[in-house]
């Protein structure tokens, strides 16, 4: 009954939150968990089956998403342009469109996922751009570039944030000395708000809609900074200044998970030796202040998963290192720490999780339990190149799983 309610109250803050179908980064609750029903509860030793795959969809980190039965997905073309394409459920190209120029230095392969509402695509350029494009056939409806206009300042990775959508707008964390985050009119693109500055360069995290108390919050990060903004005219009403716990060697200031929020409560976590943390939000949503923190959860860029009251991810060793860790999410209590291959994403669906390593592309349907990583099946994603860092996703039945220039589409339908 807990788990129903549960869900219940995850549906009812998307309806809340938007109104209407969103197809975005990490589903339609931005916390990881998709809700398809009747999944395959185990997996053929040889994994399930591949039903097919695209090839040539340009390399990138971003995760797919389905939208009226349609796939879009981000990728870089010819080294210096981020595109975005279309396909249909059996993988055939309905059209390919570019809509800004990518980042130009360390990783360049494109991260912005798509975030699709009411026929309409956002998106964020590797350089700044924050776009609209027509979902049918991929025409650019209104483009605002937010770099130059509001010169915010890059992290050594560039940009790794996906749009977030409010009532009225499509939001941006720009940094830099003139804001923190700005907001465009989801239908003209005029520019609605934009925040004061709180100093100090963009995060890679995207950001979070809650309600709290009649108040829609959006959740930012920045270099510095976690903070909630009033989503109808910018105004931070709080702040908290992560710095002092960003105590390790390496990696100060770079944030890089969406925030998870459940009954009045707000964790983060990033790796790099941060600390994750748990935030009480006051009942009229206009502060916070600091419940646990623990050591032992830094999630490197995989994102994580709530469950039954326990925290489902992994933490960060090295660039290339990482353990899968469980805490328990009122007392921040560390569950258990396995390790298997490598760190890597995690999201869920019909009770399960679906574990996607980052070194070598191993995929694990795992049993939520807070006291071991119980794993059922395995298996391991062939072809691609890089880093296994796209998150997967789960659409009609089917695991959608990227490795660089190559989707991968499995039927996991029971």
């Amino acid at each position: 009954m807990m788990r129903i309610l549960f869900g219940f109250s995850l549906l009812l803050l998307v309806f809340v939150a938007f109104g209407q179908e969103t197809a975005q980064f990490r589903g339609p609750s931005r916390d990881g968990i998709f809700p398809e029903k009747g999944l395959l509860k185990k997996w053929p030793e040889a994994g399930p089956k591949l039903e097919f795959q695209i090839t040539g969809i340009g390399k990138g980190y971003s995760q797919p998403v389905v939208y009226k039965d349609v796939i879009y997905i981000t990728g870089i073309k010819q080294d210096t342009l981020d595109m975005i394409s279309a396909y249909d459920m059996k993988g055939t190209l309905l059209w390919s469109q570019v809509y800004a120029h990518a980042w130009p230095n360390s990783y360049p392969d494109t991260r912005s996922t798509p975030t699709i509402q009411n026929d309409k695509i956002y998106l964020v350029g590797g350089t700044g751009v924050v776009c609209c494009l027509n979902a049918a056939d991929g025409k650019m409806i209104w483009s605002q570039d937010a770099q130059n206009q509001f010169h915010g300042k890059y992290h050594m990775w560039g940009i790794a944030e996906s749009v977030l959508l409010t009532d009225q707008a499509a939001t941006y964390v720009t940094g830099g000395d003139e804001s923190s985050v700005v907001a465009y009119d989801k239908i003209s693109g005029k520019l609605l708000w934009k925040t004061k500055s709180l100093g100090g360069t963009r995060a890679y995290a995207s950001s979070l809609l809650i309600e709290r108390d009649g108040l829609k919050i959006i959740l930012a990060q920045t270099c510095n900074d976690f903070f909630g903004i009033n989503s109808l005219n910018g105004e931070i009403i709080w702040n908290f200044n992560l710095l002092p716990f960003e105590t390790g060697p390496m990696g100060k200031g770079v944030n890089t998970n969406m925030p998870i929020y459940h009954d009045g409560e707000i964790l983060i976590t990033s790796g790099y030796d941060h600390p994750a943390m748990l935030f009480n939000l006051s009942e009229d949503g206009r502060s916070v202040n600091l419940k646990w923190k623990n050591d032992t959860m830094d999630t490197h860029h995989g994102g994580i998963v709530l469950i039954d009251g326990n925290i489902y991810g992994t933490n960060w060793i090295t660039n290339s290192r990482g353990d899968w860790v469980s805490l328990n999410w009122k007392t921040g209590k560390t569950n258990w720490v396995k390790n298997w291959y490598a760190k890597g994403s995690v999201i869920a669906a019909d009770g399960l999780l679906y574990c996607y390593e980052e070194k070598g592309g191993n995929v694990a349907l795992v049993q939520p339990d807070k006291s071991e990583f119980k794993i059922i099946s395995t298996f391991k994603a062939e072809g691609g190149e890089g880093p296994y860092w796209a998150h997967p996703a789960i659409y009609n039945g089917k695991l959608f799983l990227r490795h660089g220039n190559i989707l991968q589409i499995y039927n996991i339908k029971a």
